[in-house]
């Protein structure tokens, strides 16, 4: 078994009157983050997404395998072939598969099965999740908790474009292998999600909604 190199952890400690400030001043900060279907088509430079990406980078997985891989999709051409292939499936979802139960949640959003945000916003990333990995020595290995890990890469990558000024929209439709064929990725990769991000429209609009309380999200013991 090889034994990890080890350096000393670069750590800062802060006051605490600077912790809870910063604590505040971030919660407030994500709290403005929206989920937008109104995007603008204005470009926004491939060097900001880029370190966003580097930022999801960073989050935490098992055993450092990092088991994702992000595709970037900005080609007008490659977008409409998204856009139709989710399309249909949505069309299947909302007319013949979802629960009554399902559509009823999703009513207040105002949601159905058209998608034009999938073309209009300059960037369309699809993040797949890796079952295996290839080592440095080109051994191929079985990636571990890569739903948990592709998942808070995902997290830091939304809180990274919010950060940067940009608003993003998770989609999810099911099944996704659509974006395998598309964008040629192998099969061994599962599709997890498409995040849309840009710019919003001029017009934007989003529902008026509310989060839940802390008292009912957590519990300390």
């Amino acid at each position: 078994m090889t034994i990890a190199q080890l350096q000393p952890l670069d750590f800062t400690e802060l006051s605490i009157t600077e912790m809870k400030q910063r604590a505040v001043d971030f919660r407030a900060h994500m709290q403005k983050r929206r989920t937008v279907r109104h995007f603008s088509d204005r470009p926004v430079p491939r060097e900001i997404i880029e370190e966003c990406l580097v930022t999801a980078g960073t989050a935490p997985n098992g055993a450092n395998l990092q088991p994702w891989h992000f595709v970037v999709v900005s080609h007008p051409k490659v977008k409409h072939e998204i856009r139709v292939a989710a399309e249909e499936e949505e069309a299947d979802f909302y007319h013949r598969r979802a629960p009554k139960e399902w559509l009823e949640a999703l009513a207040p959003l105002g949601t159905d099965e058209h998608k034009p945000f999938l073309e209009a916003a300059p960037y369309l990333i699809a993040i797949f999740g890796k079952n295996h990995s290839e080592l440095p020595d080109g051994r191929r290995v079985k990636n571990y908790y890569v739903h948990e890990s592709v998942g808070i890469a995902t997290g830091f990558l939304i809180a990274a474009l919010h950060n940067a000024g940009l608003v993003s929209l998770t989609h999810t439709p099911s099944p996704m292998g659509f974006l395998n064929a598309i964008l040629n990725r192998p099969s061994d990769e599962k599709p997890f999600l498409l995040l849309v991000a840009g710019f919003p429209a001029k017009d934007a609009e989003v529902p008026v909604i509310a989060k839940k309380p802390l008292t009912e999200i957590s519990t300390f013991v």
